[in-house]
């Protein structure tokens, strides 16, 4: 079967209408236990109060200044901030100038690794089954590390899909280590001054298995989770759906050796056969498409999980609170239950098929993933923040898992895929900012006060953000086959420096706002042709979801092209500065 969109984070697209409990799921042994019918396990787990131990971490990695940029989150705790920015402020952010663009080889119009940089260089990985590190400053490479000698061999850019292995996540900088997954369920570890090969670790041998989650690095290990695109594959009717299981895995960060896997999914049974006669295996799904965080007080990982795939057990829409040293869970909290869904609930007709719901007007079928998670402290409390695609925020208490605060940002929509809270928000200290994906009529971001949720206040993208610009005419390269389609939403992780925030939006225009009032105080349309340093030239598009805005050291980088169905394709990392 050819697939015209990537593998949005295994358990993604789609809709419909929820009314799932909201589930305290207190685990004391490892891997997931069994809801009962209104989703919730008996216990009593929490964060030990005496887990401050003399064993505390700096959250810190080795070798990393105050204003690089090493990781997805840009720090342990999640919160997409880099305090250490001091060249790009309210004052001087009117000044900023495009200084190089580095063209990607095309591979279905997407550019997805958010780059870490670190010491002058930059880290990112390509479309092309290569990572690659470049000049900060100029884009010049510095080095090129090819997967595919070592990951095996890919398609070309008019290949399937799935027979490709772009790296989509973005890579983790700690000592002379830069770590990073595949599509293909690897974690890599390569020397980042040389880019020679230090381990490969086959994280999880599911053959659909893909690494979109960012690798985070504390204390001499790195935690990754592994999603997949299984619930892709479940579009055909043959196909046997399914039996992959969400997991949070931690690797030894000198060997690549793994210390523990943590399951979101029971192992997978065989419960008869679909309606096409298809073997049928529950449960499945539950997959870690995000990045996680960490506290390094408490050491205590939180990772986010998507719905299921098939069945109706493991722990499904939640938010996982793990040990780190043991990879056991403190608490689990259950967003929504049941959310079983596959590609194939968007396609009812024929009936028949992997969709548990068609027969039910797909009440159950919901798409309502929880994204990555963030910390902050309100009043000597620490909290755990998050979205979810259902377009609720949600605040816990991060040592028990209780709601403290929830805020509705976008309107739950009925069988409409891409909507809700999706990749990050950011956290600044003073204000949680956070962007809605495709609500009616235009995707949105917001400032929260941490203490309560309250919405401080919002900036809708405007209603001819896709008829002004490059949007109203946007280049079409193939692959993709879909033609390129501008839509107003916010797809893009959220990021922050004191004073500003940056989010990139689906119709090709990168803006920053200012923190306090929400005003948009620059902006730069990405939808047109650009010369790459590299000597190849092509198109920007859409502002890129699987990660956001990266600010370090005076400068600017995003990627621009993002296609999946809808939305503009390009092939361009942007870098801006002063």
């Amino acid at each position: 079967m050819r697939l015209g969109v990537w593998p949005d984070r295994g358990g993604r697209r789609a809709a419909v209408v929820v009314a799932g409990a909201l589930t305290l799921v207190a685990a004391l042994v490892s891997g997931p236990a069994t809801p009962t019918r209104a989703g919730t396990t008996q216990g009593a787990g929490a964060v030990p109060e005496d887990a401050r131990s003399s064993r505390t971490a700096s959250p810190t990695p080795p070798g990393i200044r105050a204003g690089d940029w090493p990781t997805w989150q840009q720090s342990a705790k999640g919160n997409r901030h880099n305090a250490g920015e001091r060249r790009i402020t309210p004052k001087t952010v009117k000044n900023l100038k495009l200084k190089w663009a580095y063209v990607f080889e095309n591979h279905y119009g997407n550019i997805a690794s958010q780059p870490a940089v670190v010491g002058g260089t930059l880290y990112a990985g390509g479309p092309d089954s290569r990572f690659y590190a470049l000049d900060a400053k100029t884009g010049r490479q510095k080095w090129v590390f090819d997967l595919r000698p070592h990951a095996g061999p890919v398609a070309p850019p008019e290949g399937e899909l799935i027979e490709k292995n772009p790296v989509r996540d973005g890579p983790t900088v700690a000592g002379d280590k830069v770590y990073f997954g595949d599509s293909r369920g690897n974690l890599f570890a390569l020397n980042r001054f040389t880019g020679r090969l230090a381990w490969m670790t086959e994280v999880d041998a599911h053959p659909a298995a893909l690494l979109t989650g960012s690798p985070l690095y504390f204390d001499g290990r790195v935690y990754i989770g592994v999603s997949s695109y299984e619930y892709l594959l479940a579009g055909n009717d043959q196909y046997p759906c399914c039996t992959f299981s969400g997991k949070v895995v931690s690797v030894d960060a000198e060997t690549g050796k793994i210390t523990w896997t943590y399951r979101t999914m029971p192992e997978p049974k065989r419960d008869g056969t679909w309606p096409s006669g298809a073997p049928k295996y529950v449960s499945s799904g539950g997959s870690v498409w995000s990045s996680p965080a960490i506290d390094p007080v408490t050491r205590t990982l939180y990772a986010g999980s998507g719905n299921n795939y098939s069945g109706d057990r493991g722990y499904s829409d939640s938010m996982l609170a793990l040990d780190i040293d043991t990879g056991k869970p403190r608490w689990v909290r259950q967003m929504t239950h049941p959310d079983t869904w596959t590609v194939r609930c968007l396609m009812p007709i024929p009936p028949g098929g992997s969709c548990p719901g068609l027969n039910d007007e797909l009440k159950d079928e919901l798409d309502y993933d929880v994204g990555s998670p963030g910390l902050f402290t309100v009043n000597g409390r620490t909290l755990v923040g998050f979205g979810q695609k259902s377009g609720i925020y949600h605040a816990l208490d991060a040592r028990t898992g209780e709601i403290v605060w929830q805020t509705q940002l976008s309107v739950q929509a009925h069988n409409e895929p891409w909507r809700g809270v999706e990749w990050g928000a950011s956290h600044d200290g003073k204000r949680i900012y956070v962007a809605t994906w495709r609500p009616h009529p235009t995707g949105t971001l917001h400032a929260l006060d941490p203490a309560t949720g309250a919405i401080l206040w919002k900036n809708p993208l405007p209603e001819n953000a896709c008829s002004t610009g490059g949007a109203a005419n946007p280049i079409r390269i193939t692959p993709p086959d879909d033609p390129p389609k501008c839509v107003a939403g916010l797809n893009a992780a959220v990021s922050s420096t004191p004073g500003l925030v940056y989010e990139g939006g689906e119709d090709g225009k990168m803006r920053i706002y200012s923190a306090k009032t929400g005003k948009v105080v620059w902006t730069y349309d990405a939808v047109r042709m650009f010369q790459g340093v590299n000597g190849r030239s092509g198109p920007g598009g859409s502002i890129s979801g699987n990660g956001g805005a990266v600010i370090s050291d005076g400068m600017l980088y995003v990627n621009a092209g993002y296609q999946m169905h809808l939305g503009i394709p390009g092939q361009v990392m942007l870098a801006f500065g002063l």
